[in-house]
């Protein structure tokens, strides 16, 4: 299961982190959000040691949702280095999303 991202520990757990990071931004009555759950959660396995992958419910975490100018969800960031390298808005497929993590690994 993905690692849930909150202000407690965003700065920590994704910018600070020495690996890439890809964070899913979403809500619980978003469907295209619910539906590449499990996606984010496969990939979360398989980088496992290589990328952290995890979530920020912009519901609970507006403050990070808004400090990003999260406007339409999902919205996928990939961070390296504390920085945004890539930005992805609406639903992806697994395939899309590996090939992303991948160069930035």
């Amino acid at each position: 299961m993905a690692k849930e991202f909150t202000t407690d520990n965003f700065n920590r757990d994704v910018l600070e982190s020495t690996q890439p990071v890809l964070v899913d931004f979403w809500a619980e009555w978003c469907g295209p959000c619910r539906m590449i759950t499990p996606v984010i959660d496969e990939l979360y396995d398989e980088f496992e040691g290589q990328a952290l992958v995890g979530k920020v419910n912009v519901d609970s975490e507006s403050e990070i949702a808004a400090k990003y100018g999260i406007t339409s969800i999902p919205t996928l960031l990939f961070f390296k280095n504390g920085e945004i390298v890539d930005k992805h808005v609406g639903p992806a497929s697994k395939v899309q999303l590996e090939e992303k993590l991948k160069s930035f690994i």
